[in-house]
């Protein structure tokens, strides 16, 4: 029973002291249960039921100026339109090609100019051989031009854009299966730091960015204010990471880091910029920088666990990632929590 007793001190004055631990021990016990609840509440906060394309289906949705996103092909798309054509940044997966052209159709009837892919992946590259096939390349020179070639290019169809390690992916070395076929190969490669077009009448520049390996770009349409990030920004899980094609935690930091950058907020951190993740909702400033943190204390927990010398099963033990686990976690899948963990360790091991 908890008792507040009154004692005297050497001047005289009363003072008031609780002679009751038990007391101590009710609070800290309901301190933990307090925690334990709101940490449960958190959970479920992370993980609202959102509306997104019916299997098989493709959504559709304006960004903002002259750009619109599809999702429910594999990774989200890109559509960029206006009187020069169309520029599409990836292409889902192959399987849903017919889907997406009909869905590009809905926003442009004009001619499918520019393929440009973020990453080799399939499901952002799957559909580039039946997907540019329907489309039309600007030619060097008029039409009836009749004193040479238009140029290397094949006009039939629309160009594909890359960094040059993504078509070095998409090829093989001689005496090797492609794991596509050369139609669906990039044909306009870039080796620099950036790549700009001028089409729709605005400013689009191609970043070339390390992070889930060498090969990433971001795509800016500077008018429109809205960047196509890739795999770069994740929204639905954990970001592919991989360490043998020169991926690294390290590296997506700094690409977070470098999106931020190039996204500004209209107010409060909100609005302004909107970023197209590689999978997810449209995003702003503000969710990619809580990404970027993410990335950040994951890194900085298990390069701790390393200097202290602890095995991977440790790292794994001691949950890295288990404050963000109910939002992005998966323990099935093709990319679990564990193989997230496991090639951060690897990259931050070397």
């Amino acid at each position: 029973m908890n008792q507040l007793q009154r004692k005297s001190s050497a001047s005289g004055r009363p003072t008031f002291v609780w002679v009751s631990t038990i007391a101590c021990l009710g609070l800290l016990g309901l301190s933990e249960q307090v925690f334990t609840q709101a940490s449960q509440n958190r959970s479920r906060m992370w993980a609202p039921p959102i509306a997104g394309a019916a299997p098989g289906e493709i959504q559709i949705l304006p960004v903002q100026g002259n750009v619109h996103v599809l999702i429910g092909a594999g990774a989200n798309i890109t559509v960029q339109a206006g009187d020069d054509g169309v520029l599409m940044v990836d292409t889902g997966n192959a399987a849903m090609s017919a889907k997406v052209i009909a869905a590009m159709r809905s926003i442009s009837s004009r001619p499918l100019r520019y393929i440009v892919n973020t990453t080799d992946r399939a499901d952002h590259t799957g559909g580039n051989s039946a997907i540019a096939d329907i489309g039309e390349t600007i030619p060097f020179r008029e039409p009836n031009y009749t004193a040479g070639p238009q140029g290397a290019l094949d006009v039939g169809r629309a160009s594909i854009i890359s960094y040059y390690t993504v078509m070095h992916r998409m090829s093989a070395p001689t005496g090797k299966t492609a794991p596509i076929p050369e139609s669906g190969w990039p044909d306009n490669t870039y080796s620099i730091e950036q790549k700009r077009l001028y089409f729709n009448d605005e400013p689009v520049v191609i970043m070339h960015q390390t992070a889930n390996n060498d090969g990433n770009s971001i795509v800016l349409f500077r008018k429109s204010d809205v960047v196509s990030a890739g795999d770069i920004l994740d929204l639905t899980g954990y970001p592919f990471i991989d360490p043998a094609g020169g991926g690294s935690i390290e590296t997506m930091v700094t690409s977070l880091n470098r999106l931020i950058d190039v996204v500004v907020p209209r107010a409060n951190a909100a609005g302004g910029t909107m970023v197209i993740p590689g999978h997810g909702r449209i995003a702003d400033h503000a969710e990619v920088v809580y990404y970027r943190d993410m990335m950040t204390i994951v890194r900085d927990r298990v390069r701790d666990s390393i200097s202290k010398g602890m095995t991977l099963e440790q790292v794994k033990a001691a949950r890295p990632t288990r404050d963000w686990d109910a939002r992005f976690g998966r323990d099935t899948g093709d990319w679990t929590t564990s193989m997230f963990v496991e090639a951060v360790y690897q990259s931050l091991k070397k």
